[in-house]
């Protein structure tokens, strides 16, 4: 199959997408440690687990969650832990499976950090946006991660 290059316009689009991306990765993330003294993976999976019933998610659960291998999202919350943020528990339905439980202390952190998250987000992404600019970018943000979910399961021979 011969390759199909991107024309100009693509490779503008293509790299404007990158860029913006890595930017605002890296302008959450410098925000997030100067305000709050931890990562945006660390912010990531504090919100994950408040937003579900009784704060606690099964690892492999908000590994998902957070689109991180379990490796990573292990690391993460033993630092978490050594924080007091986080708690391990063993899942009662698997032996070998544990849950992630939100402390309190974790909680406290993440409602510290949130203003400040919610403020960056707004300035970087929702405010220069028009009404219909959002939009678009809500609609074409959701197509892109459907089409890399259907790729990904193709590569995975259909379970992912």
């Amino acid at each position: 199959m011969a390759t199909r290059w991107l024309t100009t316009e693509q490779q503008r689009a293509w790299r404007s997408y990158i860029e913006a991306v890595r930017l605002l990765q890296e302008a959450l993330d410098a925000q997030l440690q100067a305000d709050a003294g931890m990562p945006h993976a660390y912010y990531e999976i504090l919100v994950r687990l408040s937003e579900v019933p009784g704060r606690r998610l099964r690892m492999a659960e908000l590994a998902t969650g957070t689109q991180s291998s379990r490796s990573r999202v292990s690391h993460a919350v033993a630092r978490l832990e050594e924080r007091g943020w986080v708690r391990r528990e063993p899942c009662p339905s698997d032996r070998r499976g544990q849950l992630a439980v939100l402390t309190g202390d974790g909680f406290a952190a993440l409602a510290a950090a949130a203003p400040g998250h919610a403020a960056r987000v707004r300035e970087t992404v929702i405010d220069p946006l028009s009404r219909e600019q959002l939009r678009a970018l809500a609609d074409a943000s959701a197509v892109i991660a459907g089409a890399v979910r259907a790729t990904s399961a193709d590569a995975a021979g259909g379970d992912a």
